[in-house]
C-alpha cells in the first residue's frame, strides 16, 4: 500500500467489500460497476471509506479476482489472511474518475445519474424530484419528489430528451399519468415492492 491519496479526488466505486472468502485473504465484494469484467485491466485499486469510516484512503494492488454468484472476489497483495480481508468490511473499492471506461456518446455511468434532477418537458418544465437510485435491471429510476414522496420514472430512450451529468439534470418527456400512478401507490404497496426487490 502507498501513501494517501488526496481526499479531494473524485472516485467512481467499482465494488463495496463484504466479508472475507477464503482463508488467504480473498474478499467477497458486492459489484457497483458496469464492467466487472475489467478487473482484469485494473491493477492499481484504491480502498475508500465510507461515511462511517475512520480510515484514509489507500492505494492497493490487485492480485486477481473472479466473479462468484452475482459478486466479485478479491485478492489484493499484502492481504494474505482471514483478519487481514475483515479488517476492510465494508470499505469501497474506487479508480479515480479521470481513469474510468470511456463510453460511447449516447451512454452514461449508472453512478453519474444519482443525484440529478429529473425534469419533465411535457406542458412546459416542471422538475420532478432528484434522482436516489437506479434499479439496473427493471430500468428505473428513484426519485424523491418535489413534495417529498418518492416515484419510479422509467430510464428509457423514448421518454429521455437530455442528460446532462455534469450540470445533475435529466430532462424527459413522461408519458401523461405517469406521476400521477406512482402517488397512488401506497405505503404498504411501496414496501411489499422493496420486500420483493430484497428477496430476488
Amino acid at each position: 500500500m502507498t501513501p494517501d491519496e488526496p481526499a479531494h479526488e473524485p472516485w467512481t466505486i467499482l465494488a463495496r467489500l463484504v466479508r472475507p472468502q477464503g482463508r488467504h485473504g480473498e474478499i467477497l465484494a458486492d459489484v457497483l460497476t458496469d464492467f466487472p469484467d475489467r478487473f482484469a485491466e485494473r491493477k492499481r485499486l484504491f480502498l475508500v471509506p465510507t461515511e462511517t469510516s475512520v480510515v484514509s484512503v489507500r492505494e492497493i494492488a490487485l492480485d486477481h479476482h473472479w466473479l462468484h454468484k452475482g459478486r466479485i472476489v478479491l485478492k489484493f497483495a499484502g492481504i494474505d489472511s482471514i483478519g487481514d480481508a475483515d479488517a476492510l468490511r465494508g470499505l469501497l473499492v474506487a479508480i479515480p474518475t479521470s481513469e474510468r471506461t470511456r463510453l460511447e456518446d449516447d451512454s452514461v455511468y449508472i453512478g453519474d445519474l444519482i443525484g440529478c434532477e429529473v425534469v419533465d418537458l411535457n406542458g412546459g418544465p416542471a422538475a420532478v424530484g432528484v434522482v436516489t437510485d437506479v434499479e439496473r435491471e427493471a430500468g428505473l429510476l428513484e426519485v424523491k419528489t418535489q413534495g417529498g414522496g418518492e416515484a419510479l420514472v422509467p430510464f428509457a430512450k423514448a421518454y429521455l430528451v437530455k442528460v446532462d451529468p455534469a450540470g445533475k439534470r435529466i430532462e424527459m418527456r413522461l408519458p401523461a399519468g405517469l406521476l400521477d400512478i406512482n402517488a397512488s401507490i401506497t405505503d404498504e404497496e411501496r414496501r411489499g415492492i422493496g420486500s420483493s426487490r430484497e428477496n430476488n
